[in-house]
């Protein structure tokens, strides 16, 4: 018991001493999901006292990552992936930001790109540096396997959305009102010609107008601008990474969000 407990004390002191804004990030933030969860549970709402349990476990998951893989997250990861996790689940889904605000599931996305071509780009970098694995890659290729990795987490991420969609009836996949669109469908010729529907005001579903302005289109443009959006987060990051060891400020930004081996003279004492 006594030695758990120091080895507690020792990476909490290692963490303020090594991740300083990070450690102060992660007690602010771990504050505000704690009253979220005491609020939620006084008035009844059980599931976001779960999103807030949920939360509270995915803080703790750079942490645990770091002890069991021996591998240092920079303060600069950690404090975007805090506050992304935050903004996310508690913001967007219990304070409702992603209705409130049309733009914060584009935001979202936009950094979880980002984050996410950080997390490929580190995976071939670590897997570099190892002595038993060594190979020369060049930066264009490390950007390109950074790039390909964080579009490819966010298509998963969509087949997820899908899915919960589909078989449990949510609405991950936000709608759009449009007020025009093409189909071959309508196309009486059955020749294969798009027609053109154009000033739809209104939509009717069972005789009964659904007084949005236009025609609901489900999912599909929320989920077309969700990549495209990853595209613009994974790209930037995957510029940073090719010109990183060309440029001076792209290293300095890039070593904010490369993760890095522990070597035993930096890590905390058991």
């Amino acid at each position: 018991m006594k030695k758990t407990r120091k080895a507690a004390e020792d990476s909490l002191r290692w963490q303020w001493k090594h991740n300083r804004w990070a450690f102060i990030t992660w007690i602010l933030l771990r504050l505000f999901v704690l009253a979220a969860m005491i609020y939620s549970t006084v008035q009844g709402d059980y599931e976001n006292v779960f999103i807030c349990l949920l939360v509270l476990f995915l803080f703790l998951l750079p942490s645990i990552l770091q002890k069991r893989l021996g591998i240092a997250f920079p303060s600069g990861f950690q404090i975007v992936i805090l506050l992304h996790i935050f903004a996310c689940e508690i913001l967007g889904e219990i304070a409702c930001y992603y209705v409130r605000y049309p733009h914060w599931d584009t935001i979202t996305h936009t950094v979880w790109g980002f984050l996410c071509a950080a997390i490929g780009y580190s995976l071939v970098d670590i897997l570099n540096q190892e002595d038993a694995t060594h190979f020369h890659l060049s930066p264009a290729f490390l950007a390109i396997v950074a790039f390909c990795f964080s579009m490819t987490i966010g298509v998963l991420w969509e087949f997820f959305e899908f899915a919960a969609d589909r078989l449990f009836l949510m609405d991950m996949q936000k709608d759009t009102v449009v007020t025009s669109f093409s189909s071959v469908m309508l196309d009486p010729t059955q020749s294969n010609i798009p027609i053109f529907v154009d000033g739809i005001t209104d939509v009717a579903i069972n005789g009964e107008s659904l007084g949005l302005g236009g025609y609901l289109d489900i999912g599909l443009f929320d989920t077309m601008e969700d990549l495209f959006v990853n595209m613009i987060g994974a790209l930037t990051f995957s510029l940073i990474g090719f010109f990183r060891s060309r440029r001076e400020n792209a290293r300095r930004i890039a070593e904010q969000f490369i993760p890095q081996v522990i070597t035993k003279a930096s890590a905390p004492e058991a």
